[in-house]
């Protein structure tokens, strides 16, 4: 039984014609693409632009560490806290090299167009996983380290604001340069080596990095959210002690999840949001430029390297002005550098017919246009669409704006109304930034009447966007470094007045930027992942060129009943995941409270100070549940485009990337920023506002702010790395899946025995996660038992 209709089938054995205004023939075009000596000084030049931005990082290293340190009792936390976190990613990195060396020798089971191609795939599978490893664990060695001196800073009597400031964000300036160089270094070898090969081997390095990413941001989130629940709702809810409190036994765990989630979770998902676009770009951008279309989606993130360093530099808070203000306009500055340059180097590097491009097909040619125009124009609107949705994100999720205000107001009525208006905040701004995505995709679509080109195109924008990563990442570090550095300075107790208040100041602030952050990491996701469809679609089309002799056209029809099925499936595998990622943190934060509860009846010392909490073992709880966690949620990413694929077709499979794009992002956008909302809303009324700390309205938004930590920095963040991973698996098993579903080739014992094997392994290890109580009513019947039970 064929997985195609009869026309279908049709087409692959050449009895109906394709649609010609449609088609893409990358497997004619691309792998005859040859580089001339000025094409290699091209790629040549990319990668010392990539070599440059990893040797500004080492100056800002330099740099930040050249920083005070403050006193000794400073000193001593930031080490546990670097202790913790560099113990937690060492066992999670020996765990992922386990399922690594997996994935690995599988890439060597699908096919390819050479042995020189699949072999390729797989090694720069390893590249694009070591890259994604080595700025997530960067991120957070730099992290650790940084945030003490940001504490320091915020002492000194003069310029202490601006000081901290400065080495806050060139923190994640480092993070930034290290990001953009990797990336850009990884896609250029593969060109430089490859040539119109690239885009096949392209994608193992893509989706190296979105793997190792999605687990990073998985378990990272897991363990700083089961951290930061566990001591908010004993230390802050039951024993009314602050946040940051050293009498807390899970601050030291609290702060060494903002490191491991926050900055080498989210440098990891950042990297790979860069990878995986630049992927798309250069897979789609050879079948509708030729030559030049594999070279151009370099040059624009180059540019982006420049345009990084001198908003890095700019970064600069005004007398009188918020952290805020200052890192938004570094930021357009920036984006306008970036917009600028992007359309001199289209005009000058891009002819200005079709006509003028190198190793196009003729049916290209005869669409007509301007290249140059269209390139300028996509690349434009991804830079624009950053700064929308910066503007967007802020809006909802800062503390000046009405949406937190009211969110704050809500907590004089009770914990209710607080969930309850954050949640439609979250709602009401999904919406908007949804559309605001959609007309930039829809607005790229329509520069172009051949769907190659209008593909490239959308793809162009995200490497518009990609321009502005350097400082995105950077605001992105921002965020948990200034958390950490006000941890530090209240468990220490060395930080006070002034000081104190310029912590709280930048917290507040970087609460924002990560939600910004998370919102234009989205955006990313929904650009890559809609070009990666014309990629999934490119290798069915040369699987069935080479199953039944003619290149077909694939129309996959959204009312078809298998279509439909295969969209509602996508849409409940985006919730499925958010769910298992949200009830891993529940599960986790009760062993964290069952813990905490212990030491505080058990010590009874902890509370005036002449005993100190166990840390480590909360530490330890966290590390253990949150790696412990990670299969299921890998399992299903990985696993759920191959059930569906050789279960249902490759029709089904395209309505499942379908469902779960559009679903995704609306899930994404909702839980970032609800969660942002709740987070400040908090930070509001801990500013004196409705009542200030210790207050009813304060336990109102502390119960907000509960529900929504695993909301905005577990679940939602995940789904990003989520949606390119699955893309990715679709596009490299379609050939697989046309294959064994196509005239002699079809063979349903093989297909449905693929798909089986996938349903079973989902299936077991779901149950295995549900046996896995998620209710804090499950607590151990008496001490000994909850000693036991934490062990």
């Amino acid at each position: 039984m064929s997985l195609l209709t009869p026309v279908q089938q049709g087409w692959a054995q050449g009895t109906a014609p394709p649609s010609s205004s449609h088609r893409m023939d990358l497997a004619q075009h691309a792998t005859g693409i040859e580089l001339a000596t000025a094409d290699y000084a091209v790629v040549g030049a990319v990668m010392v632009i990539a070599l440059a931005a990893l040797a500004f990082g080492y100056v800002l290293i330099r740099e930040v560490l050249a920083a005070g340190q403050g006193t000794a009792k400073m000193q001593d936390i930031a080490k546990a806290v670097q202790e913790g976190a560099s113990a937690y990613l060492n066992r999670q990195f020996r765990t992922l090299a386990i399922f690594a060396v997996v994935v690995f020798l599988l890439l060597f089971a699908l096919p390819a167009e050479s042995t020189g191609e699949a072999v390729g795939r797989s090694i720069f599978f390893l590249f694009g996983a070591a890259f994604s490893a080595v700025i997530g664990y960067l991120g957070m060695w730099l992290s650790t380290r940084a945030n003490v001196r940001v504490a320091a800073a915020a002492r000194e009597k003069e310029a202490g604001r601006e000081k901290a400031m400065r080495v806050a964000f060139r923190t994640g300036g480092v993070v930034g340069m290290i990001t953009v160089g990797l990336g850009l270094f990884g896609a250029a070898l593969v060109v430089m080596v490859y040539a119109g090969g690239a885009p096949r081997v392209l994608e193992g390095f893509g989706f190296g990095a979105a793997l190792l990413a999605m687990f990073m941001r998985v378990g990272g989130g897991i363990f700083t959210k089961a951290a930061d629940v566990g001591a908010d709702l004993v230390g802050k809810v039951e024993q009314n002690i602050p946040e940051d409190d050293p009498r807390n036994a899970a601050t030291i765990a609290d702060n060494v999840g903002d490191n491991v989630g926050d900055c080498a979770g989210m440098a990891a998902d950042l990297f790979e949001s860069y990878a995986v676009t630049l992927v798309a770009s250069l897979i789609l951008g050879t079948a509708a430029f030729g030559l030049q279309g594999l070279l151009f989606p370099l040059i624009v993130p180059a540019i982006g390297v420049v345009t990084a360093v001198i908003g890095v530099y700019i970064t600069k808070a005004r007398a009188g002005e918020s952290a805020l203000t200052a890192i938004n306009r570094s930021f357009f500055i920036s984006a306008a550098i970036s917009a600028v340059l992007c359309a001199g180097a289209a005009l000058l590097y891009l002819p200005s017919s079709f006509s003028g491009l190198t190793g196009v097909s003729d049916e290209i040619r005869a669409t007509g246009g301007n290249p140059a125009v269209i390139a300028l124009v996509a690349v434009i609107i991804g830079i624009v669409l950053a700064a929308v949705i910066l503007k967007l994100t802020g809006y909802f999720t800062a503390t000046e704006h009405r949406p937190v205000r009211d969110v704050g107001k809500s907590s004089l009525t009770g914990a209710a109304t607080v969930i309850l208006s954050g949640m439609s905040v979250g709602f009401e701004s999904a919406v908007y930034t949804a559309l605001v995505v959609g007309a930039a995709v829809f607005g790229a679509f329509l520069l172009s009447g051949s769907l190659a080109v209008a593909l490239f195109a959308i793809a162009l924008a995200g490497c518009g966007l990609l321009t502005t990563v350097g400082v995105i990442v950077a605001m992105d570090t921002f965020g948990p470094v200034s958390d950490n550095a006000q941890g530090i300075a209240e468990m220490s107790g060395d930080v006070e007045g002034e000081g104190a208040q310029i912590l709280t100041e930048l917290d507040a602030v970087g609460n924002t930027t990560k939600a910004i952050t998370k919102g234009i990491a989205i955006a990313t996701a929904v650009l890559a992942a809609t070009a990666l469809f014309g990629s999934y679609r490119d290798a069915i089309n040369q699987a069935l060129a080479s199953a039944g002799g003619a290149l077909a056209e694939m129309e996959f029809i959204v009312f078809a009943p298998n279509v439909l099925v295969g969209v509602a499936i996508g849409a409940a595998v985006v919730f499925f995941f958010s769910g298992l990622a949200i009830n891993a943190v529940s599960r986790a934060a009760g062993a964290v409270v069952y813990e905490v509860r212990r030491q505080f009846k058990d010590m009874p010392g902890i509370m005036d100070g002449s005993q100190r909490p166990e840390y480590g073992k909360v530490v330890d709880i966290c590390t253990r549940d949150s790696l412990r966690e990670l299969a299921t949620p890998g399992l299903l990413a990985v696993l759920a485009p191959v059930a569906v694929g050789f279960g249902l077709g490759v029709g089904p499979l395209a309505g499942y990337l379908a469902g779960a794009i559009a679903t995704g992002t609306l899930m994404a956008i909702f839980l970032a920023n609800s969660g942002g909302a709740w987070d400040n809303s908090k930070k509001l009324v801990e500013d004196g506002h409705h009542g200030g700390k210790g207050s009813e309205a304060h336990a109102a938004t502390v119960i907000g702010d509960t529900v929504g930590d695993p909301f905005k920095d577990t679940a939602g963040p995940a789904i990003n790395p989520l949606l390119k991973v699955m893309n990715l698996v679709s596009v490299l098993i379609a050939p697989a899946v046309v294959t064994f579903g196509v005239g002699a080739t079809d063979s349903p014992a093989i297909r449905f025995s693929i798909a089986g094997v996938a349903v079973v392994v989902i299936v077991a290890a779901v149950v295995v996660s549900k046996r896995r109580s998620t209710a804090i009513a499950d607590a151990p019947a008496n001490d000994e038992e909850g000693k036991i039970a934490t062990a």
